[in-house]
């Protein structure tokens, strides 16, 4: 019987350091495959790539800004953040410069889309959001752009476009919902109803988000869009931000829905405040 309880003691012996054994190789294994992420900030996108590389990492190209303070070609963000461990072959996704803004903005308002796509990629812009709107006239006119033309001070080498669309008696009237960004409770309730459109609900908090601003407030119905897209300009959806505002105390911060999209009249309209 003495005998036969050894027995089982050294088996189970055996068999705990077994699964130590097993659980410290897999241990290893994976931590042997972490790398810590390099600070790609300031390199040119060949020198992240090749820093990248030859840790085992990729890099992805994810967006694109006007910076007027960093060279064109230079990584000016990252993600993950430097320094943070990841798995050998895990993206690392970078936002290139493209140097200070150096090209105009054309004025795209009452062309149709394909010249004016091709007008866009001409100046090295990049074909944002295409927006249809119902209106009166021809459909496919651009009615409004973002950026405006001749816009100087964006982020984004991109021009979002809204073009008309024929109008469906059976929908009735449709907006482009202004941006309430910067506006106080009080002023961004008298904007939605306006348009005959309501808040439902209006959230504090207390460290404002910065919300992409609006170049233009467009709040004309679909008879009058291709005047007001040439007094105005309304934003597309979603709009390509112009600038960060600054917000001051009791200010929209967000709203839903953005500014840019297809609203009737009715609809709810739900902001926060910052404070």
């Amino acid at each position: 019987m003495k005998r036969f309880f050894n027995l089982i003691l050294g088996a189970l012996a055996m068999l705990t350091v077994a699964l130590l054994s097993a659980y410290l190789a897999m241990r290893i294994t994976i931590h042997g495959r972490e790398v810590v992420v390099p600070d790609l900030t300031g390199l040119t996108l060949a020198d992240a790539g090749a820093k990248t590389s030859g840790l085992g990492l990729r890099i992805n190209l994810q967006d694109r800004f006007y910076a007027p303070n960093v060279a064109a070609g230079h990584v000016i963000a990252q993600s993950p953040a430097a320094g943070s461990k990841v798995r050998r072959e895990w993206a690392v996704r970078v936002t290139e410069s493209l140097g200070p803004q150096q090209v105009d903005i054309p004025n795209l308002i009452g062309q149709t889309e394909r010249p004016a796509a091709i007008a866009i990629r001409q100046r090295s812009l990049e074909v944002g959001v295409i927006a249809h709107l119902p209106a009166g006239g021809d459909a496919g006119i651009i009615l409004a752009q973002t950026p405006t033309p001749d816009a100087q001070g964006i982020d984004r080498p991109r021009v979002s476009l809204l073009l008309s669309e024929p109008q469906d008696p059976a929908q009735g009237p449709a907006f482009v919902m202004p941006s309430l960004s910067g506006l106080t409770l009080a002023a961004a309730s008298a904007r939605t109803a306006a348009v005959g459109l309501h808040l439902v609900s209006a959230e504090d908090v207390a460290a404002p988000v910065p919300a992409a601003a609006s170049t233009a407030v467009p709040t004309a119905s679909p008879t009058t869009a291709a005047t007001a897209a040439a007094g105005t300009a309304a934003a597309s959806a979603p709009a390509a931000p112009a600038a960060v505002p600054t917000f001051t105390m009791g200010t929209v911060v967000a709203q839903s829905p953005p500014a840019g999209y297809r609203v009737v009249p009715g609809d709810a309209v739900k902001i926060t405040l910052g404070h």
